[in-house]
């Protein structure tokens, strides 16, 4: 259903400092403009109130997770809320094995290739590039001509809707989306704005 998700639209929403009385109205400008993959941090306010609400507000066919998953006890948390996708800055084995146990999506980050088919090797479904704007596009290039074929690769940190295509040219099939689609404040119809800049420049790359 991941692969199905981001073939739609290869764009995940990072929704960083959403409040649960937002989760409503900014889950269905992102799902409208064609999101079909929603994180919201556990390092925002109330994030499991969040993502319930989202899970009871969007359609099945749009995948709703959290992201800064760092323990294991948390990964239990998120299922309980509804949350179908573990999204991690790293790429801790115990959080993934965790995460693969209560039949969740997995999205860890990885900065190495020796952390990428550590994550791979325990399941993971997709990597998280992090942070790209560092690593770059000759990092996709490269790790992609090593990694098993078929492995879908997102970067995260600095994506903008005017550098997306080098990414994409280097192998990127996905990418993830913090700041440049939504900062605490920004009202729905901004967000909405900025989620049609992103998906205009996806259908752009294809």
């Amino acid at each position: 259903m991941l692969e199905q998700a981001l073939a739609h639209t290869g764009l995940i929403a990072i929704l960083r400092g959403l409040k649960p009385s937002e989760a409503a109205a900014i889950g269905e400008v992102l799902y409208g403009a064609g999101f079909r993959v929603i994180e919201v941090p556990l390092n925002s306010p109330d994030p499991l109130q969040s993502i319930r609400i989202l899970r009871d507000s969007l359609p099945a066919d749009c995948l709703v997770g959290a992201g800064t998953v760092l323990k294991p006890a948390q990964v239990q948390q998120v299922k309980a809320a509804g949350g179908q996708v573990i999204v991690m800055p790293h790429s801790d084995p115990q959080v993934l094995r965790a995460a693969k146990a209560a039949g969740l999506f997995l999205a860890p980050g990885v900065a190495t290739p020796n952390e990428a088919f550590a994550a791979l090797a325990e399941g993971a479904d997709i990597l998280k590039l992090f942070p790209a704007e560092q690593m770059g596009t000759a990092v996709v290039k490269a790790w992609l001509a090593v990694l098993p074929a078929g492995t879908l690769l997102a970067p995260v940190g600095g994506i903008t809707p005017d550098n997306m295509q080098p990414f994409y040219d280097a192998g990127a099939r996905g990418f993830g989306l913090g700041s440049g689609l939504y900062k605490p404040g920004m009202t729905p119809e901004q967000v909405a704005a900025a989620a049609q800049a992103y998906v205009t420049a996806w259908k752009a790359l294809r």
